[in-house]
């Protein structure tokens, strides 16, 4: 299941972003998913 998330960006981060996925050639939403997972490892295990 996926759930839809909605965010807002400041013009300039959206130009990064845009920038990034157009020279990496991929989508807005790999890219921002492949972030989220990063997190993973930086969560403090109690």
């Amino acid at each position: 299941m996926t759930t839809r998330i909605d965010i807002r960006l400041p013009e300039q981060e959206l130009e990064i972003l845009k920038t990034y996925c157009e020279q990496e050639n991929r989508t807005q939403t790999e890219v921002v998913r492949e972030f989220i997972r990063s997190l993973k490892k930086k969560i403090k295990k109690p």
